[in-house]
């Protein structure tokens, strides 16, 4: 098979969520209006986390940066999905394709992480809370957040340049409604033993790492739960642990099915249902699991539409 130098290709084709027309515009508009609770439901809690004073506490700060990843990552990939809805030629440029994987790459692996830091932060407030001002102290939050966007700069930077380095095959269509990672491999004439070696090792501490500290967190906190007296204290805990337990299998779920097996290539149509979780649901539904159901956040919410309005 003839090759075709990477620098030679000026786009790809984008095969999209389905081929069938009658369904263009019922998804176009569906996805639609899930991009814009997205946008309302992260956006707003930003401003609110901000706005208010008595959410100046690390795990709204944690909360109000797990919405800004959310943001980031439903608008590196809606937009362009919405577009290829309504037009003949679902394309992308080279260079969009990159940048799209790069950015994509980056918010999803900060999302796993900054969900791993929310865990932390629980497990301190609930099983140290004498201690929970010094632990979690300004300087540790900011040092927290700092360390996930470095681990998922650091990650994309090595997946995105690998791909730099491999050669593109005809026909250029790739099997998807967005630049994903695995797709791309696929269209390649090169050796990609090295690009599929590279997901495994760090989808492996991706995934396996967070999920982890997730995991021992709660543990810890179910416990501590358990020694609770109060039968309506211990009701309202587990039901926070259950929901955000029930967002962590949903987004690690989808993301490790999605990327621990990167060479079944029969495994791709599954795929795109499964990437539509952890890149379009997840970051509608977080601002509903973490933060409208908080009372804290309801308070919030209710005096700053009073002032606004009244």
């Amino acid at each position: 098979m003839e090759k075709h130098n990477h620098s030679t290709v000026t786009k790809f084709f984008l095969s999209g969520l389905t081929d069938q027309p009658e369904l263009q515009l019922p998804l176009f508009l569906l996805f639609l209006g899930i991009y814009l609770l997205t946008v309302l439901g992260n956006l707003g809690m930003i401003i609110l986390i901000l706005l208010s004073s008595h959410l100046k506490t690390p795990m709204y700060f944690f909360l109000s940066s797990l919405s800004f990843i959310d943001l980031c990552q439903s608008t590196v990939i809606t937009p362009k999905m919405l577009v290829n809805f309504i037009v003949e030629e679902n394309d992308i440029s080279y260079p969009e394709c990159m940048i799209q994987l790069y950015f994509f790459l980056l918010f999803a692996i900060s999302e796993c992480y900054m969900l791993s830091a929310m865990a932390y932060d629980r497990y301190v407030a609930i099983c140290s809370p004498l201690l929970y001002s010094i632990i979690m102290s300004q300087p540790k939050c900011l040092s927290l957040v700092l360390g996930v966007y470095i681990i998922s700069i650091a990650c994309a930077s090595v997946h995105v340049g690998c791909v730099f380095r491999i050669d593109f095959c005809r026909p250029d269509l790739i099997n998807h409604y967005f630049c994903d990672l695995i797709s791309i491999l696929q269209l390649s004439c090169s050796n990609i033993f090295v690009n599929e070696l590279m997901i495994l090792i760090f989808s492996g501490i991706n995934i396996i790492a967070p999920t982890l500290t997730i995991l021992s967190s709660y543990v810890f906190i179910i416990i501590s739960i358990l020694r609770i007296k109060s039968t309506e204290g211990r009701s309202k805990a587990f039901s926070t642990c259950s929901s955000h337990i029930s967002a962590v299998l949903v987004f690690f779920g989808s993301a490790a099915f999605m990327y621990l097996n990167p060479s079944s290539s029969s495994s791709m149509d599954d795929g795109k249902v499964s990437s539509v979780f952890y890149t379009i649901i997840v970051p509608m539904l977080n601002p509903l699991i973490y933060s409208l159901r908080n009372k804290d956040v309801n308070i919030a919410l209710k005096k700053m539409i009073e002032r606004l309005f009244f």
